[in-house]
């Protein structure tokens, strides 16, 4: 359906308002506009209004479909992805996935088993129609000297496909190491990455963050938090990190993710959450699939009495910016996925009721995340820009959520890409004791 030319045009094409720039047309209640796209050398020329009496004899007409542009995944960790076969999650539970996991790293994370890995991560994304992703890499001491260099191996190779940005991972407890978090966070600034650590309720959360945001101010870094990922109404850090980020004047991005346990607090610390976010200016990401699959699992096989997700509503009302993401892949954190962002989109709209109105709950997987990352001209369709998109069956929200669309095409620079999913038995060498 995409031609293997440089230059040609899709008629009546369905885009949505919320993830276009400065398109002149009639948008109906559920986002979308019939429209022309035009490509040219890589880049879309134009997109008009469709009108069937006009319809140039050359175009090819998509009747109707819809197209989006590519995906931005802002939270992964593709160098925990698909060890699930070799450790699993003994329960099911968050402490058995951090125990799995820290046990795998420390026995199995070789240079060659997490460039392969990693690899095999990103082919999916590209496949699945993700052309930007953040990924979190676990730099508890000794393991960064191992992971960072293949994170800037793995970027520029696939530079030009994957916009790849990377964020350190390391409990907030390692901070108190001065000296070596200062050494962590040079690393981080020399391969271009983004500080980041999950925080505690410790004793000292508040000194140990001030100390995050002078590293992150001196080096010049944005910051990335995974915060309360609990359903313990205790867990506040996501309003202590907002209120770090005031008192330390911080002018940089900062995306936190998780923040379970604020969909459990009372509502009055609720509020005051809230409101210091949206002054800190702080952005959110939810989880969805792999809160649902850890948060309240129980011993006794009860059934779980809540989602696990993070207030995106009420967040994005007082004009904080959302986002979901994938998360995990295949490890002990989640047992599932392929950071198939569409998935994720799906499973968000069932879970947060991103519907009832769709509004611009799209820009989660799209344009919202591509600001917080800095990347400019992703995750929207505009004339003169990169003609990055995916053109898939479904013609409305029902027909496009109601199914995985498998058969979707993606197209880079103008051209349909090759989706073909890489086989997980180019793994098997990996999983053998």
């Amino acid at each position: 359906m995409i031609p293997n030319a440089a230059s040609y045009r899709l008629a009546n094409a369905r885009i949505h308002a919320s993830l276009t720039k400065g398109v002149a047309a009639a948008f109906d209640s559920d986002g979308f506009a019939r429209v022309d796209i035009s490509v040219a050398d890589g880049k879309i020329s134009g997109i008009t209004a469709h009108d069937r009496s006009k319809a140039a004899a050359d175009a090819v007409d998509v009747a109707g479909r819809i197209v989006l542009p590519c995906f931005v995944d802002c939270h992964t960790h593709i160098d925990k992805g698909h060890i699930w076969p070799r450790k699993p999650n003994p329960d099911g539970t968050f402490m058995g996935a951090l125990n799995a996991a820290g046990a795998d790293r420390v026995a199995r994370w070789s240079a060659e088993d997490l460039a392969r890995r990693m690899d095999f991560s990103l082919r999916a994304a590209y496949a699945h129609g993700t052309s930007a992703l953040r990924t979190h890499i676990d730099s508890v001491a000794p393991q960064e000297e191992i992971s960072w260099p293949v994170f800037e191996t793995m970027r520029e190779a696939w530079r030009g496909r994957i916009e790849l940005q990377g964020a350190c991972l390391l409990g907030i407890e390692g901070v108190r190491d001065n000296k070596w978090f200062d050494r962590l966070a040079k690393r981080v600034a020399a391969a271009r990455g983004v500080l980041g650590v999950v925080t505690y309720m410790v004793p000292d959360l508040e000194k140990l963050l001030d100390q995050v945001f002078a590293q992150a101010i001196k080096h010049g870094l944005d910051l990335d938090f995974h915060a309360d990922e609990t359903d313990d109404v205790a867990a506040t850090s996501l309003k202590k990190i907002a209120e770090a980020a005031l008192w330390n004047g911080f002018e940089g991005k900062v995306l936190v993710g998780h923040c379970c346990s604020l969909a459990r607090q009372p509502d009055l610390e609720v509020l005051d959450t809230l409101d210091k976010v949206a002054k800190a200016g702080l952005a959110v990401v939810s989880l969805p699939m792999c809160n649902l699959y850890l948060q309240d699992r129980r011993a006794d096989q009860t059934t779980p009495r809540w989602r696990g997700v993070t207030l995106l509503h009420e967040m994005k009302a007082r004009g904080i910016p959302v986002a979901v993401a994938s998360d995990n892949t295949r490890d002990p954190f989640y047992a599932y996925g392929d950071l198939d962002m569409l998935e994720v989109y799906r499973m968000a709209t069932r879970i947060l009721h991103f519907d009832h109105p769709v509004a611009d709950w799209p820009q989660a997987v799209a344009a919202t995340p591509a600001k917080v990352m800095r990347l400019d001209g992703f995750g929207t369709l505009a004339t003169g820009g990169d003609a990055d998109f995916i053109l898939f069956k479904g013609r409305s929200w029902t027909e496009l959520l109601s199914r995985p669309e498998s058969d979707r095409i993606v197209v880079r620079a103008g051209r349909a890409i090759d989706r073909q999913l890489p086989d997980y038995a180019e793994l098997d060498g990996l999983m053998v004791e």
